[in-house]
């Protein structure tokens, strides 16, 4: 494969594909009801311990794992492949990485659906029925029902069977499909195979979770309706959420920070208009003037107009400068007062 189609298959879809929701046929309508009585019947002949009693015994007492011991270690491993924690960890990043691509979140929805449907059906009659395993029990013949187990069904197969059987039920087109069908197949019964030969589960327990497995899996269409509307949710809050971040975005804060509105005071939008609000405001008596009111008025425009021009007032208000050079004033030891319209003369040694 080329490296720009590799990078293309990576890609965001540009429009969302039009996926194929699976219905309720009258197929799969069949299989779930058949699968439903096998179930029953599986249930209803350990519960009255029948042959199927005295075959969990006879493979039991077999052993397996000591009459294959070398391929102990690959099991061992290979049982992972049924454990819920790593694979929907697995499975998850997988559809995650899906649902980006094609722009939609069915996938991982039918996922959470599927896993809390295989948590809530195999759990309660793991705890209702509360079997023994093999490991621990206690009469030879015996079912080992409501003894305080729960392994019944097992959960090992069970998760198999969902949680890669999933990803055959979400395929996109019909090869695929079929080809993660016999895939997920064969994992599942492998998975289920192994719980036996390690002897930790018993042959009807595995019987059992492939039953319940494929029943969750045969069941999803029933849910499709509950998780588009789900999706169509989530996408809601999410539009929502960007609309107002978009509004908050649009308002700009002022420029010099948050002003204070004591030291800039707004006219209330409905109070009516008065003409000395627009008067400028007096400047204050100095603290030099004695109290003494100066009579007049400097607006913000003078005080203004006086900053910019301060240096050349400060020039302005020095004393002449004498013909030595001094920038001194005449000191009043050395000359008399000036006459008005005379200049000072100058003083000798200065």
């Amino acid at each position: 494969m080329r490296t720009d189609q590799l990078f293309a298959r990576l890609d965001r879809e540009a429009e969302p594909p039009k996926i194929e929701i699976p219905g309720m046929s009258r197929t799969r309508t069949a299989l779930f009801g058949s699968t439903l009585a096998f179930y029953i019947a599986i249930v209803w002949a350990v519960l009255i311990t029948s042959w199927l009693v005295a075959l969990d015994w006879k493979v039991m007492l077999f052993r397996p794992y000591e009459q294959w011991p070398e391929v102990h270690p690959f099991l061992d491993y290979f049982v992972v492949l049924g454990q819920r924690g790593p694979t929907s960890v697995m499975v998850a990043a997988w559809l995650g990485w899906r649902s980006w691509r094609q722009h939609t979140l069915r996938p991982l929805l039918t996922l959470g659906a599927s896993l809390l449907l295989l948590n809530v059906t195999v759990g309660s009659v793991k705890l209702g029925l509360g079997r023994l395993g093999p490991h621990y029990a206690t009469e030879i013949g015996s079912a080992e029902m409501f003894a305080g187990g729960d392994i019944f069904p097992s959960g090992h197969t069970a998760n198999a069977v969902v949680t890669w059987g999933i990803l055959a039920y979400l395929a996109t087109t019909p090869r695929a499909r079929r080809w993660l069908s016999v895939l997920s197949a064969l994992v599942a019964l492998g998975v289920g195979a192994t719980t036996v030969y390690l002897g930790t589960h018993w042959l009807s327990d595995v019987l059992l979770g492939w039953a319940a497995g494929l029943l969750i899996l045969l069941s999803l269409p029933w849910f499709e309706p509950l998780i588009g509307r789900t999706e169509a949710w989530i996408f809601a809050v999410r539009e929502a959420w960007r609309a107002r971040r978009k509004l908050g975005a649009a308002q700009p804060a002022p420029a010099g920070g948050r002003l204070s509105p004591a030291l800039f005071p707004q006219r209330h939008p409905t109070a009516p208009y008065s003409a000395q609000a627009d008067t400028p405001a007096r400047e204050p008596v100095g603290a030099g003037s004695g109290g003494r009111s100066t009579g007049s008025t400097r607006t913000a425009g003078h005080l203004t107009q006086r900053l910019t021009t301060g240096a050349k007032g400060v020039r302005s208000e020095r004393a002449s400068v004498t013909p030595a050079g001094s920038r001194r004033g005449p000191h009043a030891d050395r000359t008399g007062a000036a006459r008005p319209g005379t200049s000072p003369r100058p003083v000798a040694g200065g």
